[in-house]
């Protein structure tokens, strides 16, 4: 609440030309951190933005000389988490770490958002990519993508995703289109960590969703994983072959994680947590647990790249979305 009533201060000071960045002097933005930061996490544990927070979380830690918490704020394919950081205040305290889902996914589904996901935040890096994954129960009748397709084309076929709307959903969408005439039953979950846990007990076929979630389940084979939906195979699961290699086209889906800010974010602390999180992500411990994790980092060049990045994503998405005609509930 107080966060709230701090941003609409903010909002009407901003009409005689204050702003936070103003209100927040040279001073505080030089000494910062002098407290604890949070990491605002949008989707349950398990899944690849919170394993990606709590990898970076404590060397992140380490190196800006203060605590630094992961905040679990799930609902809505992210969006309630988003929201939340929105209108938090802007002083480098409150960060998100966020991916496609709320950021260039929701504001194609949702008619209306309780945000703006061009105008209310400040972008600081890309820390990740990760591409989709299709896997099975292991007694699904399907070895393949091949045979999951012709399976799905004789009855229905539940798969699973982290929520209406996401990234992962959209995936799903992009394979019913790539393989037309199956009978895909979409089941949104909140979060990819109990998707995945109903698809091994076998309440559900299947599941796509962000690599992390799946990778040790299909090493250990309490899944079995039929397609990476990406152009090329994954260095972390590198026998588990792409969607193209066989015969379904045009079923890429790569996810991504990254940092963001509440606008007007003051720029000194945008580019001191950008330099933190380049050095954190060189990190040897980082890079290996990342690994474990199968996610790859990817740092962007500077905010402004990282801020590019996310435009060139809408657009990309945008029209996918427009086509499928998904609307989230």
């Amino acid at each position: 609440m107080k966060a709230i009533q701090a941003k609409r201060w903010l909002t009407a000071l901003s009409a005689f030309g204050i702003t936070a960045a103003t209100l927040i002097c040279p001073v505080a933005a030089a000494g910062y951190p002098d407290r604890p930061i949070t990491l605002v996490v949008g989707f349950s544990p398990g899944g690849s933005n919170d394993i990606t927070a709590r990898v970076i979380a404590q060397p992140l830690s380490e190196l800006l000389g203060v605590p630094v918490a992961v905040e679990n704020r799930v609902g809505a394919a992210g969006v309630i988490s988003t929201q939340y950081i929105s209108r938090a205040m802007p002083d480098g305290y409150t960060l998100g770490v966020t991916s496609a889902s709320p950021l260039v996914l929701t504001p194609h589904t949702l008619e209306t958002l309780p945000y703006d996901a061009k105008k209310d935040f400040a972008a600081i890096s890309l820390l990740g990519i990760t591409p989709e994954t299709v896997a099975v129960n292991p007694k699904v009748p399907a070895a393949n993508l091949e045979e999951l397709v012709k399976l799905a084309q004789t009855r229905d076929v539940t798969l699973a995703s982290s929520g209406t709307g996401g990234l992962p959903h959209m995936a799903i969408e992009m394979f019913k289109r790539a393989a037309p005439g199956t009978r895909i039953v979409h089941v949104p979950y909140k979060g990819a960590a109990p998707a995945v846990t109903d698809v091994m007990a076998g309440h559900v076929e299947g599941v796509v969703v962000d690599l992390p979630a799946v990778s040790q389940q299909i090493t250990s084979g309490r899944l079995r994983g039929l397609a990476i939906a990406n152009d090329q195979r994954s260095a972390f699961l590198p026998d588990l072959p792409t969607a193209d290699e066989q015969g379904v086209k045009n079923f890429v889906a790569v996810n991504w994680i990254g940092v963001i800010a509440p606008a007007q974010t003051p720029e000194p602390i945008i580019d001191k947590l950008h330099d933190a999180l380049t050095k954190v992500m060189q990190l040897p411990k980082v890079q290996e647990s990342l690994a474990k994790a199968a996610v790859q980092p990817s740092v962007s060049a500077s905010p402004a790249a990282f801020k590019q990045f996310i435009e060139a994503e809408d657009e990309k998405w945008a029209g996918i979305v427009k086509a499928s005609g998904v609307k989230a509930e």
